[in-house]
């Protein structure tokens, strides 16, 4: 029977005003294992309550194989996850991108990169995430008559991200009912604006510009009310001169800067003044997308 392993990268999507937009691949990551079977379905490395064909990863196998007109045998799916769920940081993307790869590799790569996006992204609904799981680095995506659209965009080599990740969750089903459903032109020109520096200010390498830009009126200050101890951490934040913003719909927080050393800056002092327990994760940008890793 085949067998392939497929290692998809975290993302985070928004990186401030670039909301539903903006999205970039980090260095951690989902490796998700299919090993074709006479019948039926097997899902381990996750919680129980997961391991059912509602799994994100079959659903995503079972798409896959559908636009193939391809038979659905039996498959063992075996989850090996560095990305913690529901935290803001892309885990159900990484499913659905291993799961339509997958898919897609067992029967012959019959699919495009793009064929795939245009499957998951039926299913996740918009593509900030998918994009940077598929095609690595940066990427700004929308979509257009229903099929999603997306562009790498250049960072400069020396940035440093880091990722303050909770002991709580916060699902984006729930971090979405918090938005508003009208907004402000002066709102909507202000993210823009806001959004068009963001981009330049990653190619630059400025970190000034980059903390300035980052500001956001769409969804940052509805979700943040759900999120413990975001106001102290984002004043913590600003004295470092890093940049900071929600990692997706949140709870995760993610810092952006220059500086190797904010990490030893902020453990000695994060601990004080916050209520709940927060990781601290070094990441960097993860220029390589999803891809095979292993396969029989």
């Amino acid at each position: 029977m085949k067998r392939v392993t497929i290692r998809v990268p975290a993302t985070t999507a928004n990186l401030g005003p670039g909301f539903d937009a903006f999205g970039c691949a980090l260095s951690l990551y989902t490796d998700v294992t299919f090993e074709e079977t006479e019948e039926g379905l097997e899902i381990t490395g996750c919680d129980e309550e997961f391991t059912g064909p509602d799994n994100l990863a079959y659903v995503s196998y079972c798409a896959a194989l559908a636009t193939m007109s391809e038979e659905l045998r039996g498959i063992k799916i075996h989850i090996d996850s560095q990305i913690p769920v529901c935290r803001g940081l892309g885990s159900s993307a990484a499913l659905l991108v291993a799961g339509a790869m997958g898919a897609n590799v067992l029967r012959g790569n019959k699919l495009s990169t793009q064929g795939l996006l245009n499957i998951t992204n039926a299913m996740e609904g918009h593509p900030d995430n998918l994009a940077p799981a598929f095609y690595g680095g940066l990427t700004a995506s929308m979509v257009d008559n229903g099929l999603p659209v997306c562009v790498n965009f250049p960072l400069h080599p020396d940035w440093e991200f880091l990722a303050l990740v909770p002991d709580f969750t916060l699902p984006t089903t729930v971090a979405r009912q918090a938005l508003p459903t009208e907004y402000d032109r002066a709102d909507a020109v202000y993210n823009i604006a806001h959004g068009a520096l963001v981009l330049k200010a990653l190619e630059l390498g400025d970190e000034k510009l980059l903390r300035n830009a980052m500001q956001d009126r769409i969804h940052q200050p509805y979700r943040k009310k759900m999120i413990s101890d975001y106001d102290k951490i984002e004043s913590l934040i600003r004295t470092t001169g890093a940049a900071f913003c929600l990692s997706g719909a949140g709870p995760t927080l993610l810092c952006i800067t220059r500086n190797p050393g904010l990490e030893e800056k902020l453990a000695r002092k994060i601990h004080d003044i916050t209520e709940a327990n927060w990781q601290m994760l070094p990441l960097h940008v993860e220029f390589q997308g999803a891809r095979v890793i292993s396969q029989e």
